[in-house]
């Protein structure tokens, strides 16, 4: 199996999220984003899949020195291997990926966060960050601008994974909503455990759905018209991520009971329509 395949197989199998999101892009982008979400999809893992504090401490360890062999030409990993190549293409920064494994380790040194002001550092590592590879990769003109709509697009994500994923990480033992948050609403650790979502449950989702909304409304207007079609891949994402929160909104948050999916169908649809209109729009404006 080659890198990209390794890679391939990883991050954009049949049915996830983020295959939709490279639909219309060059090969070499695809492969590159591809590469760069299997990158965090590995690492991620380690915390979670590790059996134990000590053995995720020599993975995480392990990955920080492959983040030096990369960038100095040797990766071992077939992800890094797929990765290397495309690195100066790019311009993707060597501190970027150090900086997502700081993310991570703080999967192994925190369960709670005292309140959002906290919590804003590990979603600027674990979202924004990724978030702002992936910009380099697509390309974009406004250098002031777009980081930031990636910026908050990139926490908008993964602040939509923390809210969706919420009772699997209880079980682990971690909890991503704000202690001050969760106190607001009556909530306890243990509650994310229950089998059914109760109406103080509740509402703390519809806050945190709120926010997230709130993300979407400034990475939209951050982002530049001049961007918006090179940018489509990550527009893609936030539409796949807001539509599924509506349907959980309209499901009255009952993440505990259940997993609300967007049908394959859907996603097409979602990822093909916003696509055909921003390349519409690009065209017009490119017309003298």
């Amino acid at each position: 199996m080659s890198p990209d395949d390794y890679c391939h197989d990883l991050a954009a199998r049949q049915g996830l999220d983020f295959r939709y999101s490279l639909l219309g892009l060059p090969h070499v982008q695809r492969q590159t984003l591809t590469a760069l979400q299997a990158f965090q999809l590995e690492t991620a893992s380690i915390a979670s899949e590790s059996g134990g504090p000590g053995v995720a401490q020599v993975k995480l360890d392990w990955w920080r020195a492959e983040i030096g062999r990369l960038f100095a030409g040797e990766p071992q990993h077939p992800v890094t291997r797929a990765l290397h190549p495309r690195l100066s293409r790019f311009n993707l920064p060597e501190e970027y990926f150090r900086e997502i494994l700081d993310g991570v380790a703080m999967d192994l040194d925190y369960g709670v966060y005292p309140s959002f002001t906290e919590l804003t550092l590990y979603v600027h590592r674990r979202g924004s960050i990724p978030a702002l590879l992936a910009a380099e990769i697509l390309g974009y003109q406004d250098r002031r601008a777009t980081p930031r709509f990636a910026h908050e697009a990139g926490a908008l994500l993964l602040l939509f994974e923390l809210l969706y994923d919420a009772r699997a990480q209880a079980r682990q033992g971690r909890c991503y909503f704000p202690e001050d948050e969760m106190r607001r609403f009556g909530v306890q650790p243990g509650d994310l455990l229950a089998a059914q979502t109760t109406d103080r449950v509740r509402e703390l989702f519809a806050f945190q759905a709120e926010r997230i909304r709130a993300y979407h409304r400034r990475a939209l207007e951050y982002l530049p018209d001049a961007d918006r079609h090179a940018q489509c891949s990550l527009l893609i994402r936030l539409e796949l991520a807001l539509a599924l929160l509506e349907e959980i909104a309209e499901d009255d948050y009952r993440l505990l009971e259940q997993r609300t999916h967007l049908t394959p169908l859907r996603k097409l649809w979602l990822a093909w329509r916003l696509r055909r209109h921003e390349k519409r729009c690009y065209r017009r404006s490119a017309t003298p």
